[in-house]
């Protein structure tokens, strides 16, 4: 039955996809009709899009593998290769590509967001500082643990740029009635500098495909900001992108964790407390909500072969108790961050 369903679904793509191609183009050389026009393409360009996206029901969580401890900060390298962070244990463990086994890659307290550079090193947001490992997991050094003389207070995630330098959040305080969370900006040389400040627990971030904009979120406030960047660490002024779906029933929290883009420039977020990942269009429109499997969604990745399979870290129930590297085949490019061969 759900081969006729996925069936189904890809004939409906084909033939939307076919429909949109076929858009009378009238050449009337009025403003109103050619007006009319260009928001009929926007219209059928959205349309197209969110046709690709798999309907929630089609998708099943497929768990990978459990983990002792809450998972997190889940990253691709160019072989294919998962690691994902258990930031309770200071471990991060990596899945191999080729026969799926896995094993402890490096011990780091406090390992969080993790991403890797285009020179195959790898960055960790940890206890109080973010480090950089080599490809075999071993420490070269602290690139950041304080900034102006103040110490970082909780490191969290990682984006990176074109420049070879990146993003990261150091979240602050965990207490809803304190706004002193940050984002800064590392740049190739090592120099660290202060993007934003005043979140309420600043968490995920991520950069679009070229560069223009900052995605942030804004955990206590269940909400995504979004950020024109300007020149490299520098940006203009905040702008709020969506405010989330609220938790409602069995689920226990709602905080925007982790985030990734697709190929076509939709945001992929995991909502902690919510089981369930947000799928918000360009326009910040939620269009679709995955389950996930694990009810403390922590983090997202794009992975396998075809970048077409996401990734989600997390705990299975709460963030005590065990966690779970989670897998949901959507058939969607994600878009590829992974370093350059």
């Amino acid at each position: 039955m759900r081969n006729f369903c996925l069936f189904i679904f890809s004939c409906t793509q084909l033939l939307l996809l076919v429909s949109c191609n076929q858009t009378t183009r009238d050449t009337t050389s009025t403003s109103s009709v050619q007006t009319s026009q260009q928001a009929d393409k926007v219209v059928a360009a959205t349309s197209s899009e969110e046709a690709l996206l798999p309907p929630a029901y089609l998708v099943s969580p497929t768990q990978v593998l459990q983990s002792d401890k809450y998972s997190e900060g889940v990253v691709i390298d160019r072989q294919g290769n998962v690691y994902f962070s258990q930031t309770k244990a200071g471990t991060i463990t990596v899945l191999n590509a080729n026969d799926r086994r896995s094993r402890i890659w490096a011990k780091v307290p406090g390992a969080n967001g993790h991403k890797i550079m285009p020179d195959g090193t790898h960055i960790v947001a940890a206890q109080n500082s973010v480090l950089q490992l080599d490809s075999n997991g071993k420490n070269l050094k602290v690139i950041a643990k304080e900034f102006n003389g103040k110490p970082l207070l909780y490191p969290n995630d990682i984006t990176i740029d074109s420049n070879t330098g990146f993003y990261f959040t150091d979240s602050g305080s965990a207490n809803p009635n304190v706004a002193n969370g940050s984002v800064y900006y590392v740049n190739s040389s090592g120099k660290i500098n202060s993007v934003a400040t005043g979140f309420a627990f600043s968490n995920g971030l991520v950069l679009t495909q070229d560069h223009k904009r900052l995605f942030v979120g804004e955990s206590n406030k269940n909400r995504v900001l979004v950020y024109d960047v300007l020149s490299p660490g520098k940006v203009g002024s905040q702008k709020v992108f969506a405010t989330l779906p609220v938790k409602q029933g069995e689920q226990i929290d709602n905080k925007p964790d982790g985030m990734a883009l697709d190929a076509m420039g939709n945001l992929y977020i995991a909502h902690y407390g919510m089981g369930q990942v947000e799928v918000l269009n360009p326009g910040g429109k939620v269009i679709r909500q995955y389950s996930t499997g694990n009810l403390t969604n922590s983090n997202v990745a794009f992975a396998g072969q075809n970048l077409d399979q996401l990734f989600v870290t997390g705990g299975i129930k709460t963030e005590d108790g065990k966690g779970a590297l989670q897998r949901l085949d959507l058939g969607v490019h994600g878009l590829d961050i992974r370093p350059s061969k």
